[in-house]
């Protein structure tokens, strides 16, 4: 019957002893060995050792061979140089290496993203600081002390990837949370609200704010026709044309979940939490003739500002606060908790704090851990979405156009998989790199040892109604909290 009850394998096994590169010599020099002089024809002194790290599945730099080689691992002996008949003759066609060299590199870009396109990345960890055990059973959340690994991504929302980070434009803030149960992607925007409060019109308010189909040229007539018929947007508005509508840099820059999530307890107890990010070095903004003069200069300013902050050792650091409101009290607002068009009013709702989020580490390859980071709004046990209409509908959206992007096996790259243990009978389909050798891949089945978790709480609230489309009935003022926010800058800004 074959191997059973194993766990999974590496592709290939770890050495015993490590191999490292004489940068001088060109020779491998073994902790268990003499050296070993590299020649064009003895690569084997790489291949001997493992050419994989098999704790990310990939290849890795640590075994590189110091000379050139094809992708497939053959030697070049030339790589400036195409093979053609005589000197000035045509190229031949059996020049692989002239032809896998330009296949890979027409085919480096990949879709971008259709929002949040331009974006850094950065990775620290999240410290727990007070203690909400009472209020969420996530095991990452348990107790204060409690470090979790995190990578962030900030972007700009709207523009294409390699627009300028100078321009007026919502900013994405995204942190993904390796957690041993898991990772959770917590997916917000440096704005507390959104422009719209039913899943329907997210394309089309994106769309609005997109270039023109025609001329390609981003017009505000789009999206000031398109917000005309949508009066919630007002208060999205009021942030967006305010000076935070030109973050500094992504250090000086809030992060906000905007939508309403579920948090559960041990007992079963469910609340409806708002994520709240504050920078510890304060909220900076620019003014529009600032920007126009270092956008014109430097297109990727925020960017090198979190890189070389993050290399002198200047970290960049936020501080998470929630709001929570209980299942059972929801409906005695005169707000509707729900609706991604307003805020709850911290006099009303106030702000609790829960930890710190420290990012002490640049990314090693842009590509690898920026393009291909993908946010797909995972959860993990107590922590569950509401019945928030963005919100579950992002639920899908984030996942299918990473799906789009990267392929279905997305969450097998190494930027993007648990780091915790996992096992699940997702099998195959394109680039799907996960070594499994296993002969059952169904569920349940007396050979595989695979079962079931422990049951973790979920949201108890009992829904009920009938099929309809309608408006959230509640909101019935789109202008107070816009006012409010308008009347509380100083005068001389009206």
């Amino acid at each position: 019957m074959g191997k059973r009850h194993q766990k999974y394998l590496p592709i290939f096994p770890r050495p015993q002893s490590s191999t490292l590169i004489n940068p001088t010599t060109f020779s491998a020099v073994s902790s268990s060995s003499t050296s070993t002089p590299f020649t064009c024809n003895s690569l084997s002194a790489v291949s001997s050792s493992a050419a994989m790290d098999p704790y990310k599945y990939r290849p890795s730099s640590a075994y590189n061979t110091p000379f050139c080689t094809t992708n497939s691992g053959a030697p070049v002996w030339n790589n400036t140089a195409v093979m053609s008949v005589g000197e000035r003759g045509p190229i031949l066609l059996e020049d692989y290496q002239l032809i896998e060299k330009i296949a890979t590199f027409t085919r480096e870009r990949i879709p971008e993203r259709v929002v949040h396109a331009r974006g850094a990345s950065a990775k620290g960890f999240f410290e727990v600081t007070h203690d909400i055990s009472d209020l969420t059973c996530a095991d990452f959340l348990r107790a204060p002390g409690v470090q979790t690994p995190v990578i962030v991504r900030f972007s700009t929302v709207i523009h294409e990837r390699g627009s300028p980070e100078t321009l007026r434009d919502p900013r994405g803030f995204a942190v993904k949370f390796y957690t041993r149960e898991g990772n959770f992607d917590l997916v917000g925007n440096n704005f507390p609200v959104f422009f719209v409060r039913d899943a329907m019109q997210f394309p089309d308010v994106i769309r609005a704010f997109k270039p023109n189909p025609k001329s390609h040229l981003q017009e505000p007539w789009r999206y000031l026709d398109f917000c005309s018929y949508h009066p919630e947007s007002l208060l999205s508005f009021a942030w967006f044309y305010d000076d935070v509508g030109i973050p500094i840099n992504y250090r000086h820059m809030e992060g906000f979940g905007v939508q309403a999530y579920s948090l559960i307890n041990k007992s079963g107890k469910a609340r409806l939490v708002k994520f709240h990010w504050k920078p510890t070095c304060g909220v900076k903004s620019m003014m529009e003739e600032e920007a126009i003069r270092i956008g014109g200069t430097n297109h990727s300013h925020a960017t090198q500002d979190l890189y070389e902050s993050i290399a002198a050792g200047n970290f960049p650091e936020w501080r998470l606060y929630i709001q929570t409101i209980d299942y059972e009290d929801q409906n005695n607002y005169d707000f509707e908790p729900l609706d991604t068009t307003i805020t709850w009013p911290e006099d009303v709702v106030p702000l609790q704090p829960v930890g710190r989020l420290v990012l002490n580490k640049n990314i090693d390859n842009f590509f690898a851990e920026n393009e291909m980071l993908a946010f797909s709004m995972s959860l993990v046990p107590g922590i569950h979405y509401s019945d928030d209409k963005m919100l579950q509908a992002r639920s899908f959206a984030y996942a299918d156009t990473q799906r789009h992007r990267l392929g279905p096996n997305y969450l097998q790259l190494p930027v993007n998989a648990p780091k915790c243990p996992h096992h699940n009978n997702h099998h195959e389909g394109f680039m799907n790199f996960m070594h499994r050798d296993e002969e059952v891949n169904y569920f349940p089945s007396r050979y595989d040892p695979c079962r079931h978790a422990e049951k973790f709480p979920m949201p108890p609230n009992v829904l009920t109604g009938k099929r309809e489309r309608c408006v959230i009935p509640k909101e019935n003022n789109n202008f107070k909290q816009a006012g409010d926010r308008y009347r509380s800058w100083a005068p001389d800004r009206y």
